[in-house]
């Protein structure tokens, strides 16, 4: 297996890479924040770009791809063929820019998780590791975003890592933004997304408890039957590093 094929399993570029493979389950793409990464960004594989976005889109959806909700995955699983969902972690606003109208264009629904105790402000969880400052979406845009049929999950209060805090703190992160997210904008909040993919069976409970239907981790793959629905695994969607570029070129890619 060359390097090459490790990270096209890793990371999602285009279709025909993951064209088999997606027949055997649901995926479930993910993203975080789009359009060009300012100057000093540390993470750059949290960025996709705004075209390469449009591109992935137009692409699944040419090939027959339609989007189903979180809730749907375990449903899809006898019947998997060209389902997929779309979610993006931490809610920021370049995302609404970006995001939306392309959304709409191919006619997808995507699950925006939010950090409930952030909106409005910036990815503080991110500055405190001297990461690029990143706008999140305020009260107002989250509505914009609803009202154009897409969703929303939690994802947490302040996106601690989970099983770093005392067990009833983490309750508290998981079942707090939860009410906080309803109660402001008067939807169901089934989904949730653990911050940094930090899990345990501990805080796999406490999210069931909170009421919950499924949970998305960072866990590479694809969904098949018997996998638990607070275990979603998903596929993160960036641009292609130069480097895979070559390799591929090299390989017939």
């Amino acid at each position: 297996m060359t390097d090459g094929t490790v990270a096209m399993r890793r990371y999602y570029y285009s279709l025909k890479p993951f064209r088999e493979v997606f027949r055997t389950g649901v995926p479930v793409l993910t993203y975080h924040k789009l359009g060009p990464s300012p100057r000093g960004v540390r993470l750059r594989k949290l960025y996709a770009g705004a075209d390469l976005f449009a591109r992935q889109l137009a692409e699944l959806r040419e090939a027959g791809y339609k989007t189903i909700a979180l809730g749907q995955v375990r449903g899809a699983w006898s019947n998997p063929q060209q389902r997929l969902a779309l979610t993006f972690d931490d809610g920021f606003y370049n995302v609404l820019q970006h995001a939306l109208p392309v959304l709409a264009a191919n006619g997808f629904c995507a699950t925006q998780f939010l950090v409930a105790g952030l909106l409005g402000r910036a990815n503080e969880w991110e500055l405190r590791e001297s990461e690029a400052r990143e706008l999140l979406m305020d009260e107002a845009q989250v509505r914009e975003w609803l009202a154009a049929g897409q969703c929303i999950g939690s994802h947490s209060c302040t996106h601690p890592r989970l099983t770093r805090i005392p067990l009833g703190e983490a309750r508290r992160e998981i079942a707090d933004s939860k009410k906080a997210l309803e109660d402001r904008f008067g939807v169901a909040v089934e989904h949730f997304c653990y911050p940094y993919g930090d899990w345990n069976e501990a805080v796999r409970d406490a999210v069931a408890e909170a009421g919950y239907r499924t949970a998305c981790t960072t866990d590479v793959g694809i969904n098949r039957p018997g996998l638990s629905p607070f275990a979603l695994k998903r596929l993160s969607a960036r641009y292609i590093p130069r480097t895979l570029k070559t390799l591929l070129h090299r390989f017939g890619g």
